[in-house]
């Protein structure tokens, strides 16, 4: 693990975030004290096709235009 300064986080903060992004931990410190860490997030499995599709279905049942169109709406917003 390694451990950067605050204000050279700061001036090579890029080249930290590559470091990372390479699976590093790299601890921030002000003063020789940490106030922060920096690493990588587990990337996030992706969705199934069939959830999203049920997903936007969910959302358009809450959210309707009430009679109008699209097309009114967009004039309207150029008003």
């Amino acid at each position: 693990m390694t451990t950067v300064g605050a204000y050279e986080a700061k001036t090579h903060f890029s080249q930290l975030i590559e470091r990372v992004a390479k699976g590093e931990r790299i601890i921030i410190t002000r003063h020789n004290v940490p106030i922060a860490a920096l690493q990588s997030i587990p990337p996030q499995p992706a969705a199934p096709p069939e959830q999203i599709i049920a997903q936007l279905k969910a959302f358009r049942r809450n959210y309707r235009l009430n009679g109008l169109s699209l097309r009114e709406l967009k004039e309207e917003g150029r008003a």
